[in-house]
């Protein structure tokens, strides 16, 4: 079996930790995200996902604080990943990954991936072996499962693993909101995998929030049939509910929503087809309304020349666009809007360098979407 804890399907995402200052994504709360550790693996939870970039670099130094510093090494599962925008040579690809050891403690990882891989970065990946390179890796031991996240079209996801079956997983963009999307198509790549076999790890089930923040009318319908549950439950257990789904990790950012997420995730029952049909219901009331689908990732902001806080613009954009705005006429996101202008730079001051888009696991059209924003907030 590939995953040991194969009954435990709720993974711990090392990606959206909370901070002390929500301006600076590396300065994560150590202390809270301890105890998060520890509510998670006190029921039995062992899966943890950190990536070099995450939390503004910061997020596999904490993994070392506060799991592998804390916990005897057989006791979790650690994944991490090898991304194609930190490497240009094949030193460079051994560079980070000793890195990655060091700043993990770990010793080994469990689960390695090669990051991200779309169209745009493939050859990448194969111009410098990477492949090979991983399965070497495995050979010495310092990786036990070797295996890639994905982010494109369901019939490139079949090429790869036609021509690599040596991959053991695969990680996939599954929620209900995105699983009849023509841009992730969350459901053909999920039975790609399945044909070749490839057991799935499930990123962005929340969708960055968005399916933890749904509409009025969606929520009530989710509330109506089940008092108890809540929002983001339906997201988690629609992943969950998947035969072929091994771990569905899910980018905590407090003590409470872990609290909530093992809640419902440490006796998981799979949604019945009367609940999968109101997820689906969910997805038309939630496609009529979102103006921007980000999840937030923030892999646009790393390289932004401009410092604009492009994942924080869309969702207060998102969220103005939900709004009667004719009969309001102003909303408190025009403050927030201002509040982080103070530190970031302004959706106007984006100069068209492209770099955000071609970093996008979305394949956002960013520059149109922020012109779209400083046409609402920059006044």
């Amino acid at each position: 079996m590939i995953y040991k804890n194969s009954k435990k399907k709720l993974g711990f995402g090392l990606m959206r930790m909370p901070t002390l200052d929500k301006a600076n994504a590396a300065d994560v709360d150590v202390e809270q995200v301890k105890r998060m550790v520890d509510l998670f693996m006190e029921k039995g939870f062992t899966y943890f996902d950190t990536a070099w970039m995450y939390n503004g670099f910061a997020s596999e130094s904490v993994a070392k604080a506060a799991l592998v510093d804390r916990y005897p090494r057989d006791s979790f599962t650690l994944a991490t990943k090898l991304h194609a925008g930190f490497f240009n040579s094949l030193e460079e690809r051994d560079r980070v990954f000793n890195a990655q050891l060091e700043k993990t403690g770990a010793g080994y990882f469990d689960y390695y991936l090669l990051h991200g891989i779309e169209g745009a970065m493939l050859p990448k990946y194969e111009q410098f072996d990477c492949f090979n390179w991983l399965l070497d890796k495995k050979a010495k031991g310092l990786v036990k499962y070797a295996g890639f996240s994905f982010h494109d079209s369901a019939e490139l996801l079949d090429e790869i693993l036609t021509r690599h079956p040596e991959m053991e997983f695969v990680q996939l963009q599954i929620n209900y909101l995105d699983w009849e999307s023509e841009w992730v198509q969350s459901r053909a790549c999920y039975e790609v995998a399945v044909k070749h076999g490839k057991p799935v790890i499930v990123m962005e089930p929340v969708k960055g929030g968005t399916l933890a923040r749904v509409p009025d009318e969606a929520k009530k319908m989710f509330k109506d049939y089940d008092e108890d549950m809540s929002v983001p439950s339906w997201a988690i257990r629609f992943a969950a509910s998947l035969d072929n789904v091994m771990v569905v990790l899910s980018g905590m950012s407090s003590v409470e929503q872990m609290k909530d997420n093992l809640g419902y995730m440490e006796h998981f029952k799979p949604l019945t087809e009367e609940e999968k049909g109101l997820c689906y219901k969910a997805a038309d009331i939630i496609n009529a309304q979102i103006a921007v689908p980000c999840t937030g990732c923030s892999y646009c902001t790393e390289g932004c020349p401009m410092k604009i806080a492009i994942p924080q613009y869309f969702s207060l954009y998102n969220e103005d666009m939900r709004e009667n705005l004719a009969e309001k006429g102003w909303t408190v996101n025009f403050t927030n809007y201002a509040n982080l202008t103070d530190k970031f730079g302004k959706a106007k001051d984006c100069i068209e360098c492209g770099q955000c888009e071609s970093v996008c696991p979305q394949h956002l059209p960013i520059i149109k979407n922020l012109k779209s924003v400083s046409e609402h907030f920059d006044h």
